[in-house]
């Protein structure tokens, strides 16, 4: 079967910003279970998952200098609280935006997100979101999950969640999603009660499929944060609540 790419702008500027994790990077802010990062993109400003808990999402925006009527789009990943928790709160805040969930939320999910004033776009299948980004819409079978993705001139930024169907597999469905190398991969990764064996081989399917840098935490366990320290060497990116990355 023929795959329709996605025609991506290269965004001249790319930021992107761990606002909730459970891994610590800035000991000004609160680490909490769970995950959220504000991907801005050009003059856009995307909520990538809204962690699982209101005022701590909030709290740390607030220490960093983020006002939620700043937040123009929220992409969140698969439905589990530790990524949605978070999403009641800031659109108490602020509902004039689009939440961009997947077919995995269903029906009622959608209209809760309709009732407090925003607006639901269910995603199918890969789709732009703004004109340099987009999400590979659900991935994998029983608890599907999306990713979102940015091209930058490095290459591509894709970011997820938890990674439940396997990060590789993300990461892979992303790069089909445009045909364009990967810069990064950031986020959960799902790998937290996997063998030594498992991790290696892993990061060694994501340095074949292209992958430059890793930058792994929420849900990716410590064990897998030192192998993949160990495999990608300088290309390995320590990240936790208030890491911030800007390419280029």
């Amino acid at each position: 079967m023929k795959e329709n790419k996605l025609n991506l702008n290269v965004a001249d500027k790319v930021r992107l910003l761990t606002v909730f994790d459970n891994y610590e990077f800035d000991d000004n802010l609160q680490t909490g279970w769970g995950f959220s990062c504000l991907v801005e993109v050009n003059d856009t400003k995307i909520l990538f998952d809204t962690g699982a808990d209101g005022p701590v999402l909030l709290g740390n925006m607030k220490k960093l200098g983020l006002s939620p009527s700043e937040i123009d789009a929220v992409v969140l990943s698969h439905p589990h609280f530790d990524h949605t928790g978070g999403l009641a709160a800031l659109l108490g805040q602020n509902s004039d935006m689009r939440v961009y969930g997947h077919t995995g939320f269903g029906d009622k999910f959608g209209s809760a997100v309709e009732s407090r004033g925003a607006s639901y776009v269910e995603v199918s299948s890969s789709r732009t979101i703004t004109a340099s980004s987009g999400a590979t819409g659900p991935v994998g079978t029983g608890l599907t999950e999306q990713a979102f993705f940015v091209s930058t001139p490095e290459g591509l930024v894709v970011v997820t969640g938890c990674a439940h169907p396997g990060v590789v597999r993300m990461a892979q469905a992303a790069k089909a999603s445009t045909g364009e190398d990967i810069h990064l991969v950031l986020g959960g990764f799902h790998l937290g009660g996997a063998s030594r064996n498992q991790l290696e081989e892993t990061a060694k399917e994501l340095r074949e499929l292209g992958v430059n840098k890793a930058a792994p935490c929420h849900c990716s366990g410590d064990a897998c944060r030192r192998v993949f320290s160990n495999v990608f060497g300088d290309n390995y990116v320590e990240n936790g609540t208030g890491r911030s990355i800007r390419i280029p």
